[in-house]
């Protein structure tokens, strides 16, 4: 980098390439480079002795605690956050839930989350949290009354957010149900993974704790496997402790795939939001489909809040096949020849995975809930639109879909 004074006010692209490259971490070079050594050597036992009482980003100890790989991915994901005064990076995206989670609550408190959430997210709450002694209970995020009335009667620590909904699609009033949370004392944190800070900056919109599964958008080529948190001060601090407490590290290797992966990612990202809503519009005109769950679509019950509150989405999306029978999906996606079968998203690569969010849901499955699941007992697919040409995607899930109607 140069030795000018940065310019203030840098648009999200330029923030994007010059985010974490301080000299400190860079040197001569342009990008940071990989640090893979554990063990961190001192001059001096004096030298030591500060180090070890000095727990921050920037200071060597040992390399549980990070080098200027991490370190430098960590400082430009925070100052793409708005609002963030620190991020903590973690193994996987669901390495990040467990630690969210296990900063803020304790034996014996409770927790809301929504019921459209990231399944790892609720195997979490019903499982490990509950062995701890959390109790949790999950909540319509589209219905505000309701939720207020629970948190009054609840009275939980924290709130686990995602908007959209990872399989339902569902567009939450995200800032109202942080507001809700804020006034009762409660921790709200979000999956942000969906729309990313460049498209919600969750901390603007009042959550506390905006997390990242960064094996997604930020590596963006299926090549890594990430998760993040940023917020501010306290909670920052005591996400930070709790990962160190838990040994949470991430490679180096890794970490620098993810920053180089960070760089691209706002054209990977218009890129496939702008598929998606193509080919989303597509399907919702065939026969074949009985309901296209996309908050990009004008038609979505989420478009005004997504309108409001994003600005900008990603190429993920699902939609519910016009059969009643469940193997239907299936026959679909083996038909197709340019997606791939599988359960990650944010890949250049598209990928199609059948998926049945009536099994799992209490609230969402509702086939005439406004903005639910809206398909009943019907087979759905989830898109992940990668970089291929909209065209040859459209055409292949053509294919797919008249194989449905052959058999």
């Amino acid at each position: 980098m140069s030795g000018g004074k940065e310019p203030e006010n840098l648009r999200e692209a330029t923030r994007l390439a010059r985010a974490g490259r301080r000299s400190e971490w860079t040197g001569k070079v342009v990008n940071t480079p990989v640090w893979r050594g554990s063990t961190h050597l001192y001059e001096s036992d004096a030298e030591r002795k500060r180090a070890g009482g000095r727990d921050h980003d920037g200071q060597f100890f040992y390399g549980r605690r990070g080098a200027p790989t991490q370190w430098s991915l960590a400082e430009a994901l925070t100052e793409i956050e708005p609002r963030a005064e620190g991020t903590v990076l973690y193994p996987s995206g669901v390495a990040a839930i467990a630690g969210c989670l296990l900063a803020v609550l304790s034996p014996g408190d409770r927790l809301l989350m929504s019921d459209n959430a990231y399944d790892p997210s609720r195997s979490m709450a019903t499982g490990l949290l509950a062995r701890l002694g959390v109790e949790t209970r999950f909540f319509d995020p589209l219905d505000l009354a309701a939720y207020a009335a629970l948190v009054a009667e609840f009275r939980p620590q924290a709130v686990w957010l995602e908007s959209p909904g990872s399989l339902t699609m569902e567009v939450c009033d995200v800032p109202e149900l942080a507001r809700i949370a804020r006034e009762a004392d409660a921790v709200s944190i979000i999956d942000n993974t969906w729309a990313s800070p460049l498209g919600f900056p969750a901390l603007e919109r009042g959550c506390d704790i905006a997390m990242m599964s960064l094996s997604k958008h930020v590596g963006g080529h299926s090549d890594l496997m990430m998760g993040s948190a940023s917020a501010r001060e306290p909670l920052y601090r005591k996400l930070r402790r709790t990962a160190q407490e838990l040994g949470q590290v991430v490679s180096p290797d890794d970490a620098a795939l993810a920053a180089r992966g960070l760089r691209t990612m706002q054209v990977r990202l218009e890129a496939s939001t702008r598929s998606a809503a193509r080919i989303a519009a597509w399907l919702a005109e065939q026969p074949q489909v009985a309901r296209v769950m996309c908050p990009l679509l004008e038609s979505d019950p989420g478009h005004a809040l997504y309108k409001r509150d994003f600005a900008g989405g990603c190429g993920l999306f699902s939609f519910v096949l016009d059969s009643d029978d469940m193997k239907a999906s299936g026959r679909v996606v083996d038909a197709l020849a340019l997606f791939g079968i599988g359960y990650s998203w944010g890949g250049y690569e598209s990928l199609a995975l059948p998926i049945a969010p009536h099994t799992h849901r209490t609230v969402m499955a509702s086939p005439t809930r406004p903005g639910g699941a809206g398909g009943g007992t019907r087979p759905a697919i989830r898109l992940s639109i990668g970089l291929e040409d909209s065209e040859d995607l459209i055409a292949d899930l053509a294919r797919g879909l008249a194989r449905m109607d052959a058999e």
